[in-house]
């Protein structure tokens, strides 16, 4: 194998190992934000009847979580329920907005 070779086999692993460290950085700035995905937009498992990705059917459904920025959960807007009451989302599954 040759000298050049060689380095570009070492900055590729380099590259690699850069780009995973960056990627792992970038999910623990992130947190599950139940009750803000729209329907067919959630991420993964979103509780009973669904699988995972893009399987919520309800806007807004409570058991349906999506990454959001941490900290901006709570204080995303949203709009308000068929009721007029406060539309937000949580960090824990919520009960409403299910699907029948």
């Amino acid at each position: 194998m040759s000298n050049t070779m060689k380095t570009l086999a070492v900055a590729g692993a380099v590259a690699a190992a850069l780009s995973a460290h960056s990627t792992a950085a970038n999910a623990a700035s992130k947190e599950k934000c139940y009750g803000v995905a729209l329907a067919g937009q959630n991420d993964c498992a979103a509780g009973p009847g669904t699988t995972c990705a893009g399987t919520s059917v309800t806007d807004y459904q409570g058991n349906a979580w999506k990454l959001v920025d941490a900290g901006t959960c709570a204080d995303m807007e949203l709009p308000a329920m068929a009721d007029g009451s406060e539309r937000m989302g949580s960090l824990e599954a919520l009960d409403r907005d299910l699907p029948a």
